[in-house]
């Protein structure tokens, strides 16, 4: 029987979620899920700092197979964009220096993997991600649900590959922000 262990990460500049999930088969555990905290420090180098020396530990503790990250895809502030992008470069460095591959997904993708529903509420996501996994979601918090979410999408996506797309631009000639608003129509304003 086949064994994964896949990272998942719902980076943030100021809170990051991450979550260590377990498949064998078609049986699935999650070995540990929380929060790295950066608000901690002032700095926000020292917070990009921080979060790939805890990935790193984490990576060292738990040996990962793979990483799953969700990428973040719009947002009112360009500022907080930008430190928002920072971090989860400074979680993939950390990945990839550890010689793991990454795949990245859309928020969109990773809902429908668990509900069906691209456009599910968090409170949602959390529910079926408790009763598939035997946890109290209302434990939770919404970084380490969303990390453990991520981890669940890219275990579905490697089972079925065409269930759930990963963010990916190679040949199909759009931009990021066609991709966004091809997935979000809702979102533009006419």
């Amino acid at each position: 029987m086949e064994k994964h262990i896949i990272l998942g990460i719902d980076p943030g500049s100021r809170r990051t979620g991450y979550a260590v999930l377990k498949q064998c088969g078609n049986s699935f555990e999650a070995l540990d899920l929380g929060v790295l905290r950066a608000e901690q420090f002032d700095d926000h180098a020292r917070r990009l700092n921080y979060l790939y020396q805890e990935i790193d530990a984490l990576i060292a503790k738990f040996n990962p197979d793979l990483c799953a990250i969700e990428t973040p895809v719009y947002g009112k502030d360009p500022l907080a964009m930008l430190k928002l992008g920072r971090a989860q470069a400074a979680c993939i460095l950390a990945v990839t220096s550890n010689g793991l591959p990454v795949s990245e997904y859309y928020p969109k993708a990773v809902k429908k993997s668990i509900t069906g529903n691209g456009n599910a509420a968090k409170e949602q996501v959390a529910y079926m991600l408790g009763k598939l996994l035997n946890l109290d979601a209302t434990s939770l918090s919404n970084d380490a649900t969303d990390a453990l979410a991520v981890a669940w999408c890219h275990a579905v996506r490697r089972e079925d590959p065409s269930s759930v797309q990963p963010l990916s631009r190679q040949g199909r000639g759009r931009s990021a922000w066609g991709d966004f608003i091809a997935g979000n129509p809702e979102r533009v304003k006419k």
